[in-house]
Parts: structure tokens; sequence; C-alpha cells
């Protein structure tokens, strides 16, 4: 279990948040493309396994961009960890473009 975040002060008499991670989570799945969208109010993150001639969507995540921006610097911050500990990852290729389009937000 971990802690959400320490408690600072003013917040003694709050119970800590504490969260249980398990390994099986039911419909776990491998990605291997990722689309983007967004508008003012949210970002929406659609992930695909594509394995040409075919692909499925495997996830769909919508969330605040307050709370995207954290999911980011978490994610720069664990790719600078992972590098440290193992190496340079080389970007992967650009992936073949399936008849997906860039949606204009209106």
């Amino acid at each position: 279990m971990t802690d959400k975040q320490p408690h600072q002060a003013g917040q003694a008499n709050q119970p800590q948040t504490q969260i249980k991670i398990v390994d099986n989570i039911p419909g776990t799945e491998y990605t291997n493309m990722m689309q983007v969208r967004h508008n003012k109010d949210e970002f929406q993150t659609i992930f695909l396994n594509v394995m040409p001639p075919t692909g499925k969507t495997v996830s769909k995540i919508v969330t605040s961009p307050g709370h995207m921006k954290r999911i980011v610097m978490a994610l720069q911050e664990n790719l600078k960890k992972y590098e440290e500990q193992f190496g340079k990852i080389d970007e992967s290729e650009e992936p073949v473009n399936f008849g997906f389009e860039e949606r204009k937000n209106s």
C-alpha cells in the first residue's frame, strides 16, 4: 500500500489515503499506439493495440487538463529515472497511419 501524500501542517487529524494496487487487474492490455484529443475542459487519450492489418482500442481515459499535466510530469520523471538506471531509450518509429484523421475541436 502507498500513501497518496505525506501529511502536511493542518492535516494532522485527517486519515491517510491508502491505495492497494493489485497485479491482476482485469482487462490489462498491451498498447503500441495512442491517440490524444482535447478541448478546453478535458483531455481524451485512446490506447490501441495495432497489429496490421487490424487493431483494437484497449483503453480510453478522459481527464482534466490539470490532472493531465500531472500525468505528463510523472511520466517524464519516471522516464528520466529509467534512463539513469538502464540507459537511453531509443524512440520507436512512427506508426503507420491506419486512417485516423485529426479531428478539429469546435
